[in-house]
């Protein structure tokens, strides 16, 4: 079991670190690094063996055009060296996965600009290149976004990871991520594109094992070599009006980090290789995932 680390912009926040909207977690990265680096360890002494990069808010949609335009790709670049940084630091071998998140806001596949991908895509690549072992495409909520995202990609042989987010309200009884996708389809598309793993990330854990079993189903049936994996958020479901940038959600009492190692029980038997957590989960999440599945 592959242990992740867990959400940066809570912990960000604990730590007294400059955090608001809209630039959210970006803040950090220009006024307090050295908090960013705080948190990647923090997670990397819990126990995870792969750290995200802190560049999920590098988008014009979190800071702005004309920040993005000026100085998105430095941004990009601080982001992934502070978390080679703090990897290179830590008592155990730790990989940086290069976040490319969604690139015109996330839940919001409605929002998607295809002929403005290489524009908003580019300068987090070239930031992020000298820096990370693999690029995940992370709360992807459809699959022309990270088909898009797939044909920018550096050939430099760097892992691609993709990680969907899925609906988690008025759900029925097919796995789909937030465009009305089936996860199947999600997952066809993902083998076609050689990915080495898919996860489903930033959505309740309740809706998370059923499209574990869709995503194993696929790839058994294509005879694939891809890992699967699953990090959960620790708020309750968000209707599908909701943005980013609406303001910080209050955390669910039963997800505290035995709550939450049950729901990475069932992922584990159900078929999940990598385990850890995304919005609300936190370096005491990661270290009871470590000291219980690892």
């Amino acid at each position: 079991m592959v242990i992740l680390d867990g959400g940066m912009g809570r912990e960000l926040q604990r730590s007294g670190a400059p955090f608001r909207q809209p630039e959210w977690s970006a803040l950090a990265l220009s006024e307090a690094p050295e908090a960013v680096v705080g948190v990647h360890a923090a997670f990397i002494d819990a126990g995870a063996q792969v750290i995200t990069s802190n560049s999920y808010a590098v988008v014009p949609f979190h800071i702005g055009e004309e920040r993005f335009a000026a100085e998105g790709r430095q941004l990009a670049h601080i982001a992934g060296q502070l978390a080679r940084h703090a990897a290179d630091s830590g008592a155990h071998p730790v990989r940086v996965a290069g976040s490319l998140p969604p690139l015109f806001g996330s839940y919001r596949p409605d929002l998607f600009q295809p002929e403005r991908v290489a524009e908003v895509l580019t300068p987090l690549l070239q930031g992020l290149a000298p820096h990370v072992d693999l690029w995940l495409a992370e709360t992807q909520s459809s699959v022309a976004e990270v088909r898009a995202i797939h044909s920018h990609l550096p050939a430099d042989g760097r892992p691609f990871w993709v990680s969907f987010t899925l609906q988690d309200e008025d759900v029925d009884d097919v796995p789909r991520l937030r465009s009305g996708e089936p996860v199947a389809d999600a997952i066809e598309a993902a083998v076609s594109l050689g990915v080495a793993a898919v996860l489903f990330n930033c959505s309740q854990p309740e809706v998370i094992g059923a499209a574990i079993d869709v995503a194993r189903s696929v790839i058994e049936r294509h005879n694939a070599e891809i890992a699967i994996g699953a990090y959960a958020n620790a708020f309750p479901p968000q209707p599908k009006e909701a943005t980013a940038n609406d303001g910080l959600d209050e955390l669910r009492e039963d997800l505290d980090p035995p709550g939450y190692l049950a729901w990475a029980k069932d992922w584990r038997a159900r078929g999940a290789s990598m385990v850890g957590g995304c919005c609300g989960i936190g370096p005491e999440h990661i270290a009871e995932l470590k000291r219980n599945l690892a």
